[in-house]
């Protein structure tokens, strides 16, 4: 039996402090496996510090930021591998993280992305907000989690622990089939950050891929190493982002009355953030919906090109048929174990 070949893959952004405190954690724990740090162009000394510290690890310098998702384009289209781990510089590994997941992706070869169980690193028995034991996505194209609901972050009580499918995979740890990746374009670079690993598992289902969680493997994850919460920025790129993932990846029916129904539920959050007196969060809500029309253009272009692809079918498999907004805020649902398991399609 051949043993496939997996490159693990760091992306950093003057993230000299991560490398520091996490990189020989990685080390120590892929053995056996190569490993990329990709410098998304850098001011702080990061360069100078891994070669100097760890000079076995591959280092691609890229000229520029630009982002997480051309960031990791660049750098992928440099890399030979059957499996691709896109790696947060701010997560922690942990003893047999790579081979759980790697075993069942090879057990199953429609499996084209998997992650890990996603836990605090700081409050370690709490799932992680960025991806937890897997993500899901309402019919409104509102993420949540197994283990996280919007803010809300449950204990890990070894609820979730089972291998099941799930609609999209966390971009903090993400594995991914490096043929299947390609066969999609690979990430989307117009995302810059966030959101971009959602889309890039909805167009794998679309083309007929399956996307899993393994919680065998298990890592920490940091959070918010790029953009943290508070940021404005974040907001402008989530809500932009949702709403082209929503536009290139949802089949035709009722996608606009879908889009009109955002506009008023993306209305509403804004406000709220102009009553909780964050008119910085208010003003990204809207500079968001004028770069998602200004956008539009290329966004259904990139939609026909999709539709043009071998297998090509609009997939809606595992997506949560209920509006999380309503059940989270209106009927008090806060944990994923609490919604309705026959409002998920097949």
């Amino acid at each position: 039996m051949t043993i496939p070949k997996v490159a693990v893959v760091i992306l950093n952004y003057n993230g000299k402090k991560f490398l520091e405190k996490f990189l020989p954690n990685v080390i120590a724990n892929s053995v056996g496996h190569q490993i990329y740090v990709a410098d998304n162009g850098s001011t702080d000394d990061s360069i100078p510090y891994l070669k100097a510290h760890f000079p076995k690890v591959t280092t691609i310098e890229i000229k520029d930021n630009c982002g997480y998702a051309k960031g990791y384009n660049v750098a992928l289209k440099q890399i030979n591998a059957d499996y691709y781990v896109l790696l947060n510089s701010d997560v922690e590994v942990t003893a047999n993280w790579i081979e759980p997941v790697i075993n069942l992706m090879e057990q199953n070869q429609k499996i084209a992305a998997c992650q890990p169980k996603l836990l605090d690193y700081r409050t370690r028995d709490e799932f992680e907000y960025a991806g937890a034991s897997g993500g899901f996505i309402d019919k409104y194209g509102y993420p949540f989690c197994r283990g996280r609901m919007f803010n809300t972050l449950e204990k890990d009580t070894n609820q979730y622990n089972n291998a099941v499918e799930v609609f999209w995979a966390t971009g903090a740890c993400l594995f991914v089939k490096s043929k299947a990746y390609w066969e999609v374009d690979g990430l989307d670079d117009d995302y810059f950050a966030h959101m971009e690993e959602i889309d890039l598992c909805w167009r794998l289902k679309n083309i007929g891929y399956s996307v899993y969680v393994e919680p065998k493997s298990v890592v920490y994850h940091v959070g918010g190493g790029t953009l943290n919460k508070l940021s404005s920025r974040k907001t402008f790129l989530n809500f932009r982002n949702n709403l082209i993932t929503l536009t290139k990846n949802h089949s035709s029916g009722g996608l606009i009355i879908k889009l009109f129904y955002r506009m008023i539920l993306d209305g509403i959050a804004a406000f709220k953030f102009l009553l909780d007196a964050q008119p910085k969060h208010f003003f990204a809500v809207i500079r968001a919906h004028f770069a998602y029309y200004y956008m539009l253009p290329s966004t259904l272009s990139k939609r026909k090109k999709q539709k043009q692809k071998a297998n090509f079918k609009f997939s809606r498999s595992f997506t949560y048929k209920g509006n999380i907004v309503f059940d989270y805020f209106l009927k008090n649902k806060k944990k994923y174990s609490e919604l309705d398991g026959g409002f998920f399609s097949e």
